[in-house]
């Protein structure tokens, strides 16, 4: 790779690749044992940058130049490699580097593919994007049972495997599963496969210990290249099994990504594209598109996004030292509905410390109490929980009436109705029972954090955790900071965030706090066009070139009307010139309606008539490009004056919370980046939330 890609990537921590030759009885000749190690400990994952591809390549030289008997690819403690460095991405300028990119990591990979000798891959650790192709790359590979993530994370990024995924993948496992593997789980908030399940869709021939991983890799590789064990592939299904496949994959891009993201739309092609063709034209074919891609404003969205997730995350802003945290030894829960049952049940898998929840009555209890049980019955009948665990567990979690069963409990969340009095009417009640350290928490989505404090005697312990539901799956937490939370309160509340496995972000205790606070208003102004006489599918439709993971009126039925329109109401209250309250919604909700859209029995997707009779709407109707101007400028202003109000620290912060709490698209790069790119963020605020060339191609 030339030097000016080398220089580039100033930033690379790079793997290092040795080479050395391993006596292994039962072969001709002499092992060569690649290792690939970045010098760091497993905190830092090996990654393939100009100077990692040039120092595997030239371990493949010395490899080859001792005619040994076979080639072995592994990597150090915990890691294989998890795919190419992105740190010089951003500062790609020229499509003729971002050619040679492409095109060195299919040179180098192809190599082992292309040996004359048997190539392995003992793939004892995490092995993703890159690190995932390389492996594909040999004619065999081993996996450890503890191996770790297995996946393609691109398409999440707005990419795609670009060094011979979408061309060797397909044809080892067949298009269908591929399609799962590349697309279908990078676009399921990233979702990973374990060593067991990669086995069984058979991207790896042999499943072994991790005791004695490299040892029995070596005995099998041995076997294998000695003829002695037969490695059975099933054949890969072409013709019609792989065009189905290739519908699926479509099916599944037009409706995670609306067709915007084009990296994405590309990978289905390289996917068809693999059924007849050769390498050469497999991997030419994927240089070009990588090329094209690497130079793309998405590409830089995405990569920004994924900086926000894997760096600030898990340095949240603002917190305070995580010294001052206190140990939390017991949990208690307020409430036992389904919200409760939900948080009591991510407190005791992460922090299987005793759960104690209480509600008005003995029947509510045992029913949420029963819930639990369920959730933990279900995780063990997919063999996540050992049945020791599950009594374990179960045992952890119990109902009380009496709110002195939270004498002891160090930490205590309440999720109780939406309504400040009954919240304040539950601390005060908890206040006479818990020690004056006991943290308690609201879940609130809403309300003022210090208003609910303000009759306590030790308001300082009163913090903000807003979940975001379903609460095992979305990892955003947003915690929030009364005017009086001290700093020991608030570091345990982060210390717990971490425990339960939640992406932290510090918020400032203003009404709707962040993500229900831009929903809201950008909800506002949809629900206002529709009233002005906007057609319904015409407004549903107006945010589609955005790529959201759901249309407004599909989001609003998921939220439920009922619960968006009390935060609206709370924001009204606050902000009564931006947020208004409209009457047809209060209506809807009135009626008990839940969805606009209901199905007409042929599969379309019509406006209720019942709701379409009450909805009472004007004779200003707006085209989707007015509406969606319009939404846009709006949340332009609402995450200006955010940052003018120090809600959050930072753009950054309002980005990582959409990305992880709403489902924000990875490759729009977050609210601010968009708005930035698109200009809206200059026109209506006069200007850019972002440094120029963040998130952007570089002028």
């Amino acid at each position: 790779m030339s030097d000016d890609v080398t220089a580039l990537f100033p930033d690379e921590v790079v793997t290092r690749a040795h080479t050395r030759l391993v006596d292994a009885p039962g072969l001709p000749g002499k092992l060569a044992l690649i290792t690939l190690d970045n010098g760091h400990d497993h905190t830092r994952p090996s990654t393939f940058g100009p100077a990692g591809l040039a120092s595997l390549d030239a371990a493949l030289d010395e490899a080859f130049a001792a005619e040994p008997a076979a080639i072995a690819v592994t990597g150090k403690p915990f890691v294989f490699a998890v795919g190419a460095d992105l740190s010089g991405i951003g500062r790609i300028t020229r499509r003729e580097d971002a050619l040679t990119i492409a095109r060195t990591g299919h040179d180098v990979f192809r190599r082992l593919t292309e040996a004359t000798i048997p190539t392995f891959a003992f793939v004892n650790g995490a092995a993703m994007g890159g690190g995932l192709e390389l492996a594909l790359s040999c004619h065999y590979r081993t996996a450890s049972k503890s191996a770790g993530a297995i996946a393609f994370p691109e398409c999440y990024l707005g990419l795609f495997p670009g060094w011979g995924g979408t061309q060797l993948l397909p044809n080892l496992i067949g298009a269908d599963a591929a399609v799962t593997v590349i697309i279908e789980n990078a676009l399921s908030q990233n979702r990973t496969l374990d060593p067991v399940k990669a086995h069984g869709l058979g991207i790896f021939d042999e499943l072994l210990d991790s005791a004695d991983f490299l040892e029995e890799s070596v005995r099998w590789a041995v076997r294998v290249a000695g003829g002695e064990q037969q490695v059975q592939r099933p054949e890969v299904e072409r013709g019609a099994a792989w065009a189905d496949a290739v519908r699926r994959a479509s099916g599944i891009v037009a409706a995670r990504t609306q067709g915007a993201s084009p990296a994405v739309t590309k990978a289905v092609e390289l996917i068809e594209l693999a059924e007849t063709a050769d390498l050469d034209t497999g991997y030419a074919a994927e240089t070009e598109a990588l090329a094209d891609a690497l130079m793309t404003d998405e590409l830089r969205a995405g990569l920004y996004s994924f900086d926000l997730v894997q760096k600030r995350a898990k340095r949240p802003a603002g917190a305070p030292d995580k010294s001052l945290a206190r140990e939390v030894g017991k949990v208690g829960v307020v409430g036992a509905g389904l919200m409760a049952g939900q948080l009591a049940l991510l407190f005791v898998r992460r922090l299987q410390v005793p759960v104690v929840i209480t509600d008005v009555d003995q029947d509510r209890i045992d029913q949420g109490v029963a819930y639990i049980h369920g959730e933990i019955d279900k995780l063990a009948a997919k063999g996540r929980l050992s049945p020791d665990a599950v009594n374990r567990l179960k045992a952890l979690v119990t109902g009380s009436l009496d709110k002195s069963a939270f004498a002891d409990a160090d930490f205590v969340i309440e999720a109780v109705f939406e309504e400040m009095s009954v919240k304040q009417q539950v601390f005060g009640e908890l206040e006479q029972h818990v020690s004056p350290e006991a943290v308690l928490a609201t879940n609130t989505s809403s309300l003022s954090i210090g208003e609910m404090a303000a009759k306590l005697e030790h308001p300082e312990r009163v913090v903000g955790f807003h979940f975001f539901n379903p609460v095992a799956v979305l990892p955003l937490l947003e915690v929030v900071r009364g005017e009086r939370t001290d700093d020991a309160a608030l570091a345990t509340a982060f210390k717990v965030g971490k425990q339960l496995k939640k992406s932290c972000v510090l918020v400032s205790d203003a009404p709707a706090f962040v993500v229900n606070r831009l929903l809201t208003r950008f909800m506002g102004e949809i629900i206002a066009a529709i009233d002005e006489g906007t057609p319904f599918d015409v407004a549903d439709r107006a945010l589609t070139p955005l790529g959201l993971p759901m249309s407004p009126l599909v989001l609003l039925q998921l939220v439920g009307p009922a619960v968006a329109q009390h935060v609206n109401g709370t924001m009204h209250a606050a902000y009564p010139e931006r947020f208004g309250i409209s009457e047809n919604l209060q209506r809807f909700v009135d009626a008990g309606k839940a969805a606009v859209w209901i199905d007409d029995g042929s599969g379309n997707q019509v406006v209720d008539p019942e709701v379409a009779a009450m909805w009472q709407q004007g004779d200003a109707p707006s085209t989707e490009e007015q509406v969606r101007d319009r939404a846009l400028a709006a949340l332009a202003e609402e995450a200006r004056l955010m940052l003018d109000e120090g809600v959050v620290a930072e753009a950054q912060d309002l980005d990582l919370c959409m990305v992880l709490g709403a489902g924000w698209p990875f490759w729009l790069g977050g609210i601010t980046p968009y708005l930035d790119r698109s200009g809206v963020a200059e026109r209506v605020t006069g200007q850019r939330f972002l440094a120029p060339g963040v998130a952007s191609v570089p002028a």
